[in-house]
């Protein structure tokens, strides 16, 4: 096992589930009538260092649930924003063991809630039982494997569950009603979690309007979903505070990723954290 396992949440005890605490997100939220906001920052962009700075002011400014990227040589679901942060990342040596050492030091310093994203073949190589027992104990409560169909889960599906994991599954506006059943049967057989609703059949990036179909497309998660009372939360082409008030007028959670790296990339010389922290402020003021 790693030495880098030394568990932030040993103190929590063997009973922990780390899964819940996106539960107590979304529940938190709902409470104080919005939706959940989720922002998305590749590990070790543009540096280690600047990264945890980064993720911690978005924790200030009000983000309620973090993704954590793992960067990968193939990213298959980014677009050129997201793909340029991974390649500077990968560059700078930033590794799984390096993503588990961000989220440790994160989690050491702030309660939000911390997800991993990544492709499944370096999760694989790491181990699975390693990767998931690495994840539990620097922080983690949720994993998010794009290329990774529900079909195919079982494996992961059944190490993440034993650790408290929550496995959070993808559905495109093209999955048909069997899979989004599939992923909201498999979702709720977990310790927690949502489902990701892609808000267009493509790759990752910022946009100007959102998608014309989207309303209608949750309204089909929902209806597939409606047994199992999940909470859904919409990613892909979200960069405004308008998109934030449209999509959490009909799902729970928004997902903002590429324009945060648009936003760094612009302050990269001048605090990027503090350009973050405004930004992820702004956007929870609609």
């Amino acid at each position: 096992m790693d030495a880098i396992t030394g568990s932030v949440i040993e103190e929590q005890g063997s009973q922990y589930i780390p899964a819940h605490k996106i539960t107590r997100a979304f529940e938190r939220a709902r409470q104080e009538g919005r939706g959940v906001l989720i922002p998305y920052f590749m590990c070790g962009y543009p540096d280690a260092e600047t990264s945890v700075e980064i993720i911690l002011a978005a924790a200030e400014g009000g983000a309620d649930i973090i993704e954590l990227g793992m960067p990968f040589s193939d990213p298959l679901a980014d677009g050129a924003t997201i793909q340029h942060a991974g390649h500077i990342a990968l560059e700078n040596g930033m590794s799984i063991r390096g993503c588990m050492s961000i989220a440790k030091e994160v989690a050491s310093k702030s309660d939000v809630t911390l997800l991993l994203m990544g492709y499944y073949n370096p999760v694989l190589s790491y181990g699975l039982e390693r990767f998931c027992a690495t994840a539990r104990a620097n922080g983690i409560s949720g994993l998010i494997i794009p290329d990774l169909p529900a079909e195919e889960a079982d494996p992961l599906q059944e190490v993440a569950y034993r650790y408290g994991l929550a496995l959070i599954f993808l559905v495109p506006p093209t999955a048909p009603d069997e899979r989004i059943t599939m992923a909201a049967r498999r979702t709720a057989a977990g310790p927690g979690g949502f489902i990701y609703c892609v808000s267009l059949s493509g790759v990752t990036g910022s946009r100007q309007e959102l998608p014309t179909h989207l309303q209608n497309f949750i309204k089909r998660i929902r209806t597939a979903t409606q047994e199992q009372h999940l909470p859904l939360a919409v990613g892909f082409g979200l960069s405004t505070p308008e998109h934030i008030a449209t999509v959490t007028s009909y799902a729970e959670g928004a997902v903002v990723g590429s324009a945060l790296v648009n936003i760094i990339d612009q302050h990269k010389d001048d605090k990027p954290a503090d350009a973050v922290r405004t930004y992820i402020q702004h956007l929870r003021q609609k």
